[in-house]
């Protein structure tokens, strides 16, 4: 039985890697502070005797040293996300995404685990404006947030040449679905106007709503962290990939989508207005992957394009209402 730790393991990316790998047989770690990942994300896994819970910090080397004890895979999680948390708080973003990174590298390092399975950014890409993105082509950073991302890909890259290690880079594309959080200050766009249809009332788009994203939903993020990880090809490790669909919606477009889909539980969602505020600090006008390599090097293939998983997202939302 193959081990796995999932740092982050009660967040929304981690909570759902957890239990796709435990529904697998695999034997499944979580380590998590709950600085953004919440219990009711994973007491339905405690039911599974494959499942252990340490609750514990990755700034602190302790921790992760014995977190991966007896590991074969780390799936790398952990972090403090958003660009606007960074910008107001860039001291504690890097603590936990630069400090956090390396103590679990080193950690991973010295206890010899098969393979190291981590989230990158898109937000790497920076002020680069070629569309699509390619993993090779990127600018310079436009937040703190995507220094410490990108710093994380600079570490990976010499813990491989250095100690010989094997480690997978995934740059996340405004990954969406089941368990995201709807809450706080620093809620992802697509929870939180879903939250505020549900409650009906007007979400406010930052911009014209022209901005475009390759939202990504959850089930192809999992579907690369198991390629990543499991992959036997010797030329696909050691490097990063973009972890998206291949396509982009623009705000307009996206918020269009949730009342449609909404308005199936809830006719009246059809008739909120929708409201415009400035453009936000860090944010790029647009951001398009290319999932050429990852199809190549991975046999990656997209199992939802946006409309499906946004069906599912909002279905699952209107029926985890208590949760909002």
């Amino acid at each position: 039985m193959k081990h796995i730790l999932i740092t982050g393991g009660a967040g929304f990316i981690g909570s759902n890697l957890t239990e796709h790998f435990l529904n697998k047989g695999y034997k499944v770690t979580c380590l998590d502070n709950f600085a953004t990942g919440y219990p009711h994300n994973i007491e339905e896994f405690f039911l599974n005797e494959n499942y252990t819970l340490i609750e514990g910090d990755i700034r602190d080397l302790d921790t992760c040293i014995k977190a991966v004890t007896g590991v074969d895979y780390v799936l790398h999680q952990a972090a403090l996300g958003s660009v606007p948390r960074s910008i107001n708080d860039p001291i504690t973003s890097n603590e936990v995404n630069v400090s956090g990174f390396l103590n679990m590298l080193v950690a991973a390092r010295d206890a010899g685990i098969k393979r190291f399975v981590y989230a990158a950014s898109s937000s790497t890409y920076g002020d680069s404006e070629a569309l699509p993105k390619v993993e090779d082509v990127i600018g310079k950073p436009l937040s703190p947030y995507a220094v410490t991302k990108y710093v994380n890909e600079l570490y990976a890259d010499v813990f491989a040449k250095t100690y010989g290690m094997e480690i997978i880079g995934l740059r996340y594309f405004n990954v969406f679905g089941r368990r995201q959080n709807t809450r706080g200050a620093y809620a992802a766009v697509i929870p939180l106007f879903t939250k505020l249809l549900i409650q009906h009332e007007s979400p406010t788009i930052n911009g014209t709503g022209e901005n475009s994203r390759d939202f990504t939903y959850i089930d192809n993020v999992i579907q690369m962290n198991e390629l990543a990880m499991l992959t036997e090809n010797p030329l696909a490790v050691n490097t990063v990939y973009n972890t998206a669909v291949g396509d982009r919606t623009n705000l307009n477009q996206l918020v269009s989508y949730i009342k449609e889909f909404l308005t199936a539980f809830d006719p009246e969602i059809a008739n909120i207005p929708v409201n415009h505020g400035p453009n936000r600090q860090g944010d790029i006008p647009h951001s398009l992957a290319s999932v050429n390599k990852a199809k190549e090097m991975l046999s990656y293939n997209p199992s939802h394009v946006i409309r499906q998983g946004l069906q599912e997202a909002v279905t699952w939302y209107w029926n985890q209402k208590h949760l909002l």
